[in-house]
């Protein structure tokens, strides 16, 4: 087994940590921050939008069950990814799209997933997503790690992340863990 870290930003952490860890072959998913100037960030100051700082997660994956192109349609399917610092109602630079690539083949796969879903015009605007080397990764506080599966009644977690997850179980049903396949 190869374990691959990939770690992706699109929108508040909770939903995409909640996504991805419903998939086959994912070891981990970490919620944190990346991406600014500040060492050891706290949450209230990266929302203020001036860290420079994004919410992330930090996936560590077995690409023998799911390589890092396959990760990244999921990433593109559950986020707007041609927004420019907005998720919805969430808006600043703190919940922009980004990749953060580990090493130039991440970087060549993301370019080139780019490429041919701006080429299969999915949506009316060109995919804004960042490009970028992995920098410093920050975890996030306790609270913030395993949020959907601790609180799925919550109200954000009902009427954002649940509905990311019908999408996912919808879309890639094939990719879905098994235990996971079964959840709301």
């Amino acid at each position: 087994m190869a374990i691959t870290i990939a770690t992706l930003g699109g929108g508040c952490f909770w939903c995409l940590e909640a996504v991805f860890q419903s998939l086959a072959g994912v070891e981990s998913v970490q919620s944190g921050y990346a991406g600014g100037q500040l060492a050891n960030p706290t949450y209230q100051q990266v929302c203020t939008g001036t860290t420079g700082h994004a919410e992330v997660v930090r996936v560590a994956f077995d690409d023998a069950v799911i390589d890092y192109e396959t990760l990244l349609n999921v990433f593109f399917a559950i986020h707007d990814p041609t927004t420019r610092d907005r998720q919805g109602a969430d808006v600043g630079s703190q919940y922009r799209s980004v990749i953060f690539h580990h090493g130039d083949e991440q970087r060549a796969v993301a370019e080139a997933v780019i490429v041919r879903l701006n080429a299969g015009r999915i949506w009316p605007d060109p995919i804004v997503t960042q490009i970028e080397p992995a920098p410093t990764f920050y975890p996030a506080e306790g609270y913030h790690q395993n949020y959907y599966r601790r609180y799925p009644t919550q109200g954000y977690c009902q009427a954002v992340i649940a509905p990311k997850l019908a999408k996912l179980r919808r879309s890639f049903r094939d990719l879905v863990a098994d235990g996971e396949r079964r959840l709301a």
